[in-house]
């Protein structure tokens, strides 16, 4: 599935990728649980290092839309999920407390920056499958930030981009976001989407690894692999609840980690690429198809059963876990 670079042995290779995945759990442990890092971690870092960017390094990071579309829309959505967590005040007019996790408003936002990171994702794997396709052969190198690499197209990418759009039907609960309580083992006040179980989460991240093995072939053992099983794990365990959170943090801060140093996944002894065998690629498309497929005929089940509306209330609250999770809640 995946090749080394050269004089690279695959013991090094695991142990970087432990290494970054370490970093990428460690750093959202520490965004989510204090306030004020959170803050410095999505808003002061990202204005420093976008000025590095644009003028310092203005030769060599990336300048592509996709890369800078998807620092900057994950990092809005670190910026949002923080405000509906923090942020509150007090009535001028009634002098009653008010908190932004509590306006239905605010909650449409959640939802509303996912489909826009997972639609920007399959625009791209059309886009891909379009330009660079198979009749093409291996001829399509592309050179981006002083980087080469190949991109092999097909219907795969067909394939991937429906599974995205399948993903996106199947985000449900929204208003049912909320906050968690705080107690002395976590005072995080995390943002908890009891509806977003465990199905949708693993049919996302098989879809996800899809796209960057088929659209980033030099970048999906870390940005693919590592930065999708961090916050699923987190979610899993002491973030159990607050997916979306952990996704958006982790994503963000790999994000302008790869701006600021390019080089770690494109040219170092640390590169990884996919194998660019045809088979392969079908193959976890396909998956990514058949498991979004089947998330969705689920849910048309579950509202057909219940007579509930998955976007203006919430769907799944007979399932234990989703019962867990709401246990948390304030």
């Amino acid at each position: 599935m995946f090749t080394f670079a050269e004089g690279t042995s695959t013991i090094s290779a695991i142990l970087v990728w432990l290494l970054v995945f370490a970093g990428l759990f460690s750093f959202n442990e520490v965004a989510r649980r204090f306030k004020w890092a959170g803050f410095a971690s999505f808003v002061v870092l990202p204005i420093v290092l976008t000025v590095i960017w644009f003028t310092a390094m203005k030769d060599t990071t990336y300048t592509d839309w996709f890369h800078l579309a998807k620092v900057y829309s994950s990092t809005a959505g670190c910026i949002g999920f923080w405000c509906i967590r923090y942020v509150h005040g007090t009535n001028k007019k009634t002098g009653q407390p008010w908190r932004l996790s509590e306006k239905k408003w605010a909650l449409c936002f959640p939802p509303l920056i996912l489909a826009i990171n997972i639609i920007e994702a399959c625009i791209r794997d059309f886009e891909v499958g379009t330009i660079y396709n198979l009749a093409a052969g291996l001829d399509q190198l592309v050179v981006e930030s002083d980087a080469t690499f190949y991109m092999f197209g097909g219907p795969w990418n067909t394939m991937n981009g429906i599974a995205g759009i399948l993903n996106i039907i199947t985000i449900t609960g929204w208003f049912g976001i909320t906050i968690r309580k705080v107690t002395k083992k976590d005072g995080s006040r995390d943002m908890l989407w009891p509806d977003m179980l465990w199905f949708w989460i693993i049919a996302y991240d098989v879809w996800n690894f899809a796209y960057t093995y088929n659209c980033l072939p030099h970048h999906a053992w870390y940005c693919g692999f590592a930065l999708l099983l961090a916050p699923t794990l987190c979610a899993f365990t002491v973030g159990r609840g607050a997916w979306l959170q952990h996704r958006a943090q982790t994503l963000a801060i790999w994000c302008m980690f790869a701006q600021t140093f390019p080089k770690f996944q494109d040219a170092s002894a640390f590169r990884v690429d996919s194998v660019y065998n045809p088979t392969v690629y079908t193959i976890i498309s396909a998956a990514a198809l058949a498991i979004n497929a089947a998330v969705l005929v689920y849910m048309i089940v579950h509202v057909v059963k219940t007579k509930r509306n998955p976007y203006m209330g919430e769907l799944y609250v007979d399932n234990k876990q989703y019962q867990a999770i709401k246990a948390l809640a304030e």
